[in-house]
């Protein structure tokens, strides 16, 4: 269904009483002025014209469309490690609950990787690397073909299972999660045997064991994202998905052997921080790779630093989105909305500070009230959500503090939405701050949550000396008609990924990354192999 639009004005024939844009009463398509007031339309109606706007009561609301295909989640997992799948744990072995975050039923339990566990995946990898390393890299790259189109064909499956352990909605995980994941193994077989063209005059080897921990908000993007490149490059791997989002990462492991990867390649370890403790700490490991927050994230540097073994950190962030007067607004509003309120704001690169500039800004802040009011948020199952469930109760006690002591540093809180939330599971209703100054704690600090920090701007200076003032340097984004000011612009922002007229668009060839506090090396594109090669 397409938002009509803020306002429409309708000329009234002052021939007639009742017409519309000259039209008589009862011509088909004109509605009277009983029946408009009895609509979901408010009626303001001067001399010559009256506008409706929108209220969004309840003639706006979708019928159900509930995912309706059934997928089997084991009570049990154990890990994954040498080509099979360990045995559950047993009762008095460590195990974890797995919660569906929009009901909060328990999904299964799954195995927390002690020392022992970590061991065993490390030396799989290890006793797989030297006959993966020299495997005809044409080869390799089959096997990497393979895991794509099988993603492909249980896509479905794939979504749903995303959107039952993370809380996204199910348009999200279907239409943009899972096509990427194909893609990233897609492309990064293309590059499997052609490393020498992609560093010429050099001869790139393979760098060993790499111990790669991902976070909750992406899992299985993630998930491709780590373990693509590094095989393709003929490492093997440990990956320890994120605590609160396990499945897909242990459903990519039977497509693993679905595929008839060799054992040991590719070997999964579930857990919590103590077991990504352990593995980045393991004396046996040549390479570690982190996305998740910054401070886990300096931990881990120094322990690479300790062991003296290459390290790639995506880190947090807390990322510009500037709104020229020049720009087109309508579509700049779509884009803060995509910017923000994407993955219920469990981004590390969402555009959470907005900048506009000032002869603008009351347009910008009432459009979209407007277009907030319009977001549907609820079961992550339903393909009309479009705000899902937030990802834990720790998640959401983050970001309700965070919004306490945004009014409380006297910002404003305005939050468009019209109907109540579930009753059970954990959610937050998409919501922006006005009043917003540089130095508030919400203009600073990464919530990881639907909440966008609104501030303005007078020059396009003044832009950039706010948009720059932060630790972090993740991504911006830039809305401009010009193009000159684009170049100009984008130039001079400090941050890895620079979106132009547009927010959230990934693509496997495009290398992606920061810069200060939310980490360096790149992931994807041709920059991204970098980071899993050596060379002699």
């Amino acid at each position: 269904m397409t938002t009509p639009p803020e306002h429409e004005t309708l000329e009234i024939d002052p021939r007639t009483e009742d017409g519309v844009n000259g039209r008589p009463p009862g011509t088909p398509g004109t509605p009277d002025r009983a029946a408009l007031r009895e609509s979901a339309i408010d009626i303001e109606a001067p001399a010559a014209s009256f506008t409706r706007t929108l209220n969004f009561t309840e003639s706006w609301d979708y019928a159900p469309a509930p995912e309706r295909a059934k997928v089997t989640i084991a009570p049990e997992y154990g890990h994954f490690i040498n080509g099979e799948f360990t045995a559950p744990p047993s009762r008095k072995e460590a195990r974890m609950r797995n919660i569906n975050p929009a009901n909060e039923s328990v999904l299964c339990e799954v195995a927390i990787a002690d020392k022992g566990a970590v061991n065993k995946a490390v030396s799989a990898a290890r006793a797989a690397f030297p006959k993966w390393s020299r495997l005809d890299p044409r080869e390799r790259a089959k096997y990497l073909y393979r895991i794509a189109r099988r993603i492909q064909e249980r896509a479905r499956e794939l979504a749903i299972i995303e959107s039952m352990d993370g809380g996204k909605p199910i348009k999200e995980s279907r239409d943009i999660d899972i096509p990427l994941v194909a893609q990233h193994f897609f492309y990064h077989a293309g590059w499997a045997d052609k490393l020498r063209y992609a560093f010429p005059n050099r001869d790139p080897q393979p760098i060993g064991v790499c111990a790669q921990i991902i976070p909750w908000n992406f899992p299985l993007l993630m998930a491709a994202w780590k373990i693509a490149p590094a095989i393709a490059c003929g490492n093997t791997v440990v990956l320890k998905p994120a605590e609160t989002t396990p499945l897909t990462a242990l459903r990519l492991a039977e497509i693993l052997q679905e595929c008839g990867l060799p054992d040991g390649v590719v070997n999964i370890i579930t857990g919590d921080g103590d077991t990504g403790a352990l593995l980045s700490s393991h004396p046996d490991i040549d390479k570690l790779a982190f996305t998740g927050s910054t401070s886990v994230g300096k931990v881990l540097a120094k322990t690479a630093a300790e062991k003296n073994i290459p390290i790639t950190l995506e880190l947090g962030g807390k990322s510009a989105h500037i709104i020229f007067e020049d720009a087109s607004v309508d579509q700049a509003v779509e884009g803060i909305i995509q910017g923000i309120y994407f993955n219920q704001g469990h981004v590390c690169c969402a555009g959470s500070r907005l900048f506009v500039q000032e002869s603008i800004e009351h347009e910008v802040v009432e459009k979209l009230r407007i277009r907030l009011a319009s977001l549907r948020v609820g079961d992550p199952l339903d393909k009309n959500t479009d705000v899902g469930a937030i990802n834990s109760r720790a998640q959401l006690d983050t970001i309700n503090r965070y919004l306490k002591i945004g009014v409380d540093e006297g910002a404003t809180r305005i939050e468009p939405g019209r109907n109540g939330l579930p009753s059970k599971g954990y959610w937050c209703r998409p919501c922006f701050l006005t009043g917003v100054q540089p130095s508030h704690t919400v203009a600073r600090e990464e919530i990881f949550g639907p909440v966008l920090a609104v501030m303005n701007f007078r020059t396009p200076e003044e832009a950039l000396l706010r948009a720059n003032n932060t630790r972090y340097g993740l991504a911006a984004g830039i809305w401009t008609d010009k193009g000159s000011k684009i170049f100009e612009i984008a130039g001079r922002l400090e941050a890895g990924v620079i979106w132009c007229n547009t927010y959230n668009r990934f693509d496997a060839a495009s290398p992606f990354g920061g810069y200060k506090e939310s980490g360096f090396g790149r992931e994807g594109g041709l920059q991204g192999l970098r980071a899993y090669v050596k060379f002699d």
